[in-house]
C-alpha cells in the first residue's frame, strides 16, 4: 500500500522548507517522530526516507534522539541487510 498526503499550499509556505526540500523534510519529521514513539523501526525509518542505516544515525545524533533498540528492531535490521547485500 501506498499513501499519499496533501497538504495545503498555505500550510507549506508556512514551513518555510527550500521548494526543493519539502518532501524530504516532512518525510524526516514523520519518521523521526514515529521512529521516538516506537511504532516505527530504525529499519523502516531508512526505507521511508530512502538513506543508510548510517546516515539514519547521523539524522538521530543531530537532533540528540536516543536510539532505542529491541530484539524485533535486531531481527528487522538483519532482513534489511540481507535483502540489500
Amino acid at each position: 500500500m501506498e499513501l499519499t498526503l496533501k497538504i495545503p499550499g498555505d500550510v507549506v509556505e508556512t514551513l518555510r522548507f527550500p521548494p526543493d526540500e519539502v518532501e524530504w523534510e516532512l518525510r524526516k519529521e514523520l519518521a523521526l517522530a514515529l521512529y521516538q514513539r516506537g511504532v516505527l523501526s530504525s529499519a523502516k525509518a531508512c526505507v521511508l526516507l530512502g538513506i543508510t542505516r548510517w546516515e539514519f544515525e547521523d539524522v538521530l545524533r543531530q537532533r540528540q534522539i536516543r536510539r532505542h533498540y529491541t530484539e524485533k528492531n535486531l531481527e528487522e535490521d538483519i532482513g534489511y541487510a540481507r535483502s540489500h547485500q
